[in-house]
Order: structure tokens, then sequence, then C-alpha cells
């Protein structure tokens, strides 16, 4: 990847107020990371709006934009040529009100977060001579970027290491992390506790802001073999499916184990941040907030994700000492149990996991990511550090 060098004398003229139009499918994943950049932004400046789809609902109340709009979107999915075809005419009509979009609000630079809603803005803005810059937040470069790259003025990664990423482009690409919220930057001044012996063992479980319902079935059935004196010493925060609630309550309450469980955890980094071992998907905002939290995590891809980017993303953390990755073919009550068992009796395991992790962090992503987008609107171009 390429580092950041000392800036020369800009090459293009930014207004007394640069206008950054950030482009982001309606989702948490791709929405998070740009809110972090858009609190950055506006705070050294720059007027910040957002170009999104019909999915943002109330993820998008919270954005720091001057204003939000949606353009046509679709997806194209090869497997289903009809629905290919409706999805290329929705981007197509997307790419026109995006012309016209940026036409209207000339921005300084165009920055697309990832996920097909992101395709018609930046082409748009490439096509018309305004910079452009894309973010992916996985070890594997999704669809959308894939098609964008060579659109793309420069390419923000969160791993040194991203599969599909063309070889060709690597000379535009640099690490800077995912951005993060300020709720996950507030929990990472907590400090790791680790477990004394014979003392209180605390387990967060979740699987994604929907729930999974695999962390409901495996992981209560498999803390409750364990032995007698460890299930003591559990206390356990777990995100269930409302329709999940019962029965995994009966199963703690039947193993005499404490634990709060709810459907949704709206200050999921605080939980993070008192938990001693984290069990959890690993899609890139759940990698990222853990490794800036510094927590150690038992990680299950979700084993249908496109690409297979989860596995990556947790292999990555776990190669950095941070944790382990469990396959979901191979995430039963008994490795649960084993893996639980075997951290509770290794207190320094857990807390040097937590150190690994939160050396893997980037909690300056933001900031990070922040400088680039200035550097590409101010030169137009990647600013290459000198063999």
């Amino acid at each position: 990847m390429v580092h950041p060098s000392p800036k020369p004398e800009a090459a293009r003229k930014l207004s007394a107020v640069p206008v950054a139009l950030i482009a982001a499918g309606g989702t948490g994943g791709h929405l998070f990371p740009a809110e972090a950049l858009a609190g950055v932004l506006t705070a050294r400046g720059w007027r910040v709006e957002l170009v999104t789809d019909t999915r943002v609902s109330g993820l998008g109340e919270a954005f720091p934009a001057r204003a939000q709009h949606v353009v046509p979107s679709g997806t194209i999915s090869p497997r289903h040529p009809i629905r290919a075809i409706r999805g290329a005419y929705r981007l197509m009509r997307g790419y026109y009100a995006a012309r016209n979009l940026i036409s209207s609000i000339a921005p300084s630079i165009v920055i697309g977060f990832g996920g097909y809603p992101t395709l018609p803005p930046v082409i748009a803005a490439a096509h018309k001579g305004v910079p452009t810059l894309i973010h992916d937040q996985n070890a594997v470069m999704g669809r959308a970027n894939r098609l964008l790259a060579g659109h793309a003025t420069g390419i923000a990664t969160a791993f040194d290491e991203v599969k599909y990423l063309d070889v060709k482009y690597t000379g535009k690409a640099r690490r800077v992390g995912v951005p993060v919220r300020q709720a996950v930057l507030a929990a990472a001044k907590r400090k790791y506790d680790e477990p004394k012996p014979g003392g209180e063992l605390r387990l967060l479980v979740f699987g994604g802001s929907q729930g999974a319902r695999v962390m409901s079935e495996i992981v209560p059935l498999g803390l409750a073999t364990l032995p007698e004196d460890i299930r003591a010493r559990l206390k356990i925060v777990q995100q269930c499916r409302a329709e999940d609630l019962e029965d995994v309550r009966n199963i703690y309450a039947k193993a005499g184990i404490g634990a709060d469980l709810q459907p949704f955890f709206s200050d999921l980094p605080k939980r993070m941040a008192e938990a001693h071992l984290v069990i959890a998907r690993s899609g890139a905002s759940t990698v990222a907030e853990l490794s800036v939290i510094g927590r150690p995590a038992i990680m299950v891809p979700l084993p249908h994700a496109l690409d297979n980017d989860q596995l990556y993303n947790g292999r990555a953390l776990e190669e950095a000492g941070g944790g382990r990755v469990i396959e979901q073919a191979r995430f039963t009550p008994d490795t649960v149990a084993g893996a639980v068992m075997e951290l509770a009796h290794d207190p320094k395991r857990l807390t040097a996991q937590a150190a690994s992790a939160r050396r893997f962090g980037t909690p300056r992503a933001a900031e990070a990511l922040a400088d680039f987008v200035a550097e590409i609107a101010e030169h137009g171009s990647v600013r290459v550090s000198p063999a």
C-alpha cells in the first residue's frame, strides 16, 4: 500500500468551503464509517452532503450532512437475467440523476463507501472530472468497489492485504482502517479488566444488527455444559432475536447462568468494553470496533456472505493475535464450551489477545481518511512517496 508523503503546493484550488459528496448504501455497514468521516470533515470546515438509497430510513437521522439525496439504484445479479436487466436500468437512471446532482452542488470530491448505490455517483463524478475516492471496509474488496476501482482517483482500504484488489490499482491505494463512531472511541478509553481467578467472567454475544439464530441455538447450550464452578462465574450479555428470547432465557436459568438478554443494545460499544470475551460475527464494523476497543473475540463468520468477506476479516484479526475464528460448520455447543473453558482457565491469554486486538486497531481511521480526502481533492491524484 502507498503511504502518505509530504504535500507539495496544491495543484487544485478548493473553494473557501470545500464540498464532499459522500455516497453510501443505506445499511449500517456502509453508513457508520461514512458518518464518522462526515463528522471529521464537518469539524474541519467542509460541507458534507450524502447520496444514498431508499434503505437509509432511520439510520441516516444522525448523519452530519447538510442535505441527503436519494438516487435510483439496483443490483446486478448474473444468475438472474431479468433482475440484472432491471438493476442495470435503475443504475442508468441513477447515473443521470447523479450527474444532475453533481452539477447542482459542485462537490470538490465524491467519496464512495461501497454497495451498488455508490456506482452512479462515483462513475458520474469521474465522467465529469470530479476527483473520487472509494473506501472498502473488508479484507475482500466488494463487487461494487471492484467495478469502481478503475474510475476512482484513490482507494482507501481497511487492511494491508485486500483480496480482489487488482495489482494495477495498488499504486493509488492506501490503508487507513475503518472509521468508527464516537461511541466506540469513548468505549476504547476503558482498559481491559483481566478476569480474576475464580472471579466474574463477562461474555458479550451478538450476531449483527438483527441478531443471529446460530448464536441463540449454539452458545447457550454450550455454556450450559460447562462445569458448575465456571457457570457460576459467567455473566452473559446476549443479543437475541425476539422469537428466541424465551428459549435462551430458560436454558441459562436452568444452568444457573446470569444473563441479560435483549433483541437490541443501543449501547453495544459500551457493552463490548465491559466484556472479558466477545462471541460475534466478523463483519467489517464488528472487527473494527473489537480492535479499536481491544477485546478478545471468538468470531463466527457469516457463511453465506458474498466472497466470504467475514472469514477473511476474522482471519486478519486472528493472525494479529486478537482472537479465534470458528467457521459456522464447526460452531457447535461442544466447540463453544471447549473454547470458553480454555480461556476461563487462562486469563493471561485473554489479556494478551485484548492487547493484540488493540494494536491491530486503527482508532484514527476517520482522521486518516479525511487527510486522504483532502489530498485527493487538492491535487486530483494520490501523492506517491518517492522510492
